[in-house]
């Protein structure tokens, strides 16, 4: 009789316990299901119904080879951005983390001080910057490096030195907080048993570091493959990425049936990109770290 009372207060306990649970996660499900499910499952509706059932929009995308060049043409920017934040990111965040606290502190103001700034003025300043008679222009023709200006901007190398200024704190900062973690006692023990600095900083510092570089990598290219303003402004009909002709296919064709496929071509890139990701370096470690 003890032993069924007990029982039955144990269930009661890990009943409430379980409704518990799901108040927490209720409004987190909800709001999954309105901002993220719903709009999705609009998505693919618009995808294949015009307004009956039809495949004439996924046909369109393969019979049209440019659809593919511009997806091509994403991910090559976003793959190249992502590598040049990387190139910078990594010795900015390590030299942030030797500091002293104060210096740091200063420092750190200049590594966040872009998100004061919207992305649309600071890439008007990368035109006032790259423009043919533009502030580096001016001074180049100055210093009589150049008779002709160069063209900076409407290019490969506009878009990429934009994106990259924009995106670059995003590398830092994940770097920069998992650096921060790593124990220095660590490199000392590398040292005092025979290792050049070169040798602990490759063999124990960099390793440890890797979490950080794939968080900020993956932050870098998701954002990056769906920017819209620095590519548009500071790019050309070559560097038209997929997250343009989806605006210009909404806002100019209406087409809202065909911009849903370029819409879900772009998920699906990133989804596979990041199930590759996952492959050689696990999410959890980095989300874990």
């Amino acid at each position: 009789m003890n032993n069924q009372h007990g029982r039955g207060r144990a269930d009661k306990a890990r009943l409430s316990k379980y409704r518990k649970l799901a108040l927490e996660i209720l409004p987190f499900l909800a709001f999954l299901l309105v901002f993220y499910l719903f709009p999705l499952l609009r998505l693919i509706k618009f995808s294949f119904f015009d307004p009956g059932f039809t495949l004439k929009h996924y046909v369109h995308v393969y019979k049209v080879p440019c659809y593919l060049r511009v997806l091509w043409t994403t991910l090559k920017i976003s793959l190249i951005v992502t590598a040049s934040c990387l190139v910078l990111g990594y010795p900015l965040a390590y030299f942030l983390v030797h500091l002293r606290e104060r210096t740091r502190n200063i420092l750190f103001i200049f590594v966040i001080m872009p998100f004061f700034t919207s992305f649309l003025v600071r890439t008007y300043a990368w035109m006032a910057l790259l423009g043919r008679n533009g502030v580096i222009n001016n001074l180049l023709r100055a210093m009589g490096v150049i008779t002709v200006p160069l063209k900076l901007m409407h290019n490969m190398f506009g878009v990429n030195v934009g994106m990259t200024h924009v995106l670059l704190p995003f590398m830092i900062l994940p770097l920069y907080s998992v650096m921060k973690g790593i124990d220095r006692n660590l490199i000392k023990a590398a040292q005092n048993l025979g290792a050049t600095p070169y040798q602990s900083f490759w063999k124990v510092f960099f390793p440890l570091s890797l979490p950080g570089m794939g968080a900020g990598i993956i932050l870098v290219f998701i954002l990056s493959i769906g920017f819209y303003i620095t590519p548009s402004l500071l790019g050309g009909l070559k560097e038209t990425m997929l997250s343009q002709l989806i605006y210009n296919t909404v806002n100019d064709l209406l087409n809202w049936g065909f911009a849903s496929v370029l819409a879900l071509i772009l998920i699906v890139t990133v989804l596979i990109i990041l199930g590759i990701f996952n492959r050689f370096l696990s999410l959890d470690k980095i989300w874990g770290s």
